[in-house]
């Protein structure tokens, strides 16, 4: 009975943070659009015009999954990666040079290969933190901030420099082979075969979170870890690899937009993915099968304020604050159930 209420609970939070958003979106709408009917109509019919609209709609969902999804498994274990955007930026540049360098390989071999090399960069450069706090305390989210900065910076000299297209008027690595495309699902837009690679972490995630030992010992862990501790569970192990798993997480997001949608590593593009993540795992409050209907509402609310912005002269910030609201509602509302909780707890 607790569990169900505590589920309707998150879920009337949700929807209560969603529906704020939306009438305070529509509000700027009426303030600062020049054509307040027409900005209003496009920002909520917009995504779904064309299938132009709609495919680009899906595809930004997609990469929102993997990064709330890889937030939610930090949680989950009361860690906080903060380090998304760097990881997805490291996930990115590990599968272009593996495609890039390794050219002979054929097109099963070098997906699955450079899915792989992407995860390992995300899951060791979140890991790092994860192995910090349990080594010396070190605070896994100014650990995973302070990384994700400095390789940030590392992958956009070799951008720039070694690996850079000098041929492109773009700052962008050299494009990877045909062969190694990901399928187009709605021509012209980005949507590719990799929603449904998504959609299988979030299965993949929900059955070891809820149908394993180690997922039950890790939710206890970050439920309480003391408790844990003194009940026998390896806590420093539900610390590291958490961290992995969600830094591997957003290295797929990585690879996943180099093979589906850019065919290389540009310089900015994971900009937004890694910090709207933590805004999608918090809207789904943590449960990973809810990542799915929350990466779809944010993909829509970017993509509302971007159709209204082309078409109805929508301000450009306007589209970003309406972002920070969400964040503010959100972390308002998270920052009132950790305050509750500790509060019981004592």
């Amino acid at each position: 009975m607790r569990k169900t209420n505590r589920i309707f609970g998150q879920f009337t939070g949700a929807v209560i943070t969603l529906t704020a958003v939306i009438l305070i979106a529509v509000i700027f709408l009426l303030i600062f659009s020049p054509d307040k009917s027409e900005s209003i109509y496009y920002f909520f019919i917009g995504p779904f015009l064309n299938s132009l609209s709609i495919g680009n709609l899906l595809s930004s969902f997609t990469l929102l999954t993997f990064s709330g999804l890889a937030i939610t498994v930090a949680f989950k274990a009361d860690v906080f990666n903060l380090g998304g955007e760097g990881q997805i930026y490291a996930g990115a540049i590990a599968a272009t040079a593996v495609l890039i360098y390794m050219p002979r390989l054929n097109g099963i071999s070098g997906f699955l290969l450079a899915s792989a090399t992407a995860a390992a960069a995300g899951g060791i450069l979140a890991g790092i933190s994860g192995f910090l706090k349990t080594r010396w305390k070190v605070d896994e989210l100014i650990s995973s901030f302070l990384l994700s900065n400095a390789i940030i910076h590392i992958i956009d000299y070799l951008i720039t420099g070694p690996m850079s297209d000098r041929n492109s008027y773009l700052l962008t690595t050299k494009m990877i082979d045909e062969k190694f495309y990901l399928w187009q699902l709605i021509r012209p837009s980005n949507l590719n075969s990799s929603i449904f690679g998504a959609l299988l972490a979030v299965v993949i995630i929900s059955f070891l979170l809820f149908y394993t030992k180690q997922g039950y010992e890790l939710r206890i862990c970050g439920m309480n870890r003391e408790f844990a501790h003194y009940g026998g569970l390896n806590t420093a192990f539900y610390i590291t690899v958490p961290m992995v798993i969600s830094g591997a997480l957003l290295g797929l997001a990585g690879s996943s937009a180099v093979l589906g949608i850019h065919h290389a590593t540009i310089k900015g593009f994971y900009s937004g993915i890694g910090w709207n993540g933590i805004a999608v795992a918090l809207i789904a409050g943590t449960n990973p099968i809810a990542v799915i209907p929350s990466a779809f509402i944010f993909a829509y609310l970017n993509q509302a304020a971007d159709t209204a912005m082309l078409k109805a002269d929508f301000p450009f910030e306007l589209g970003g604050l309406i972002q920070a609201i969400v964040f503010l509602l959100i972390s308002s509302k998270l920052i009132s159930e950790r305050t509750g909780l500790k509060r019981g707890r004592k």
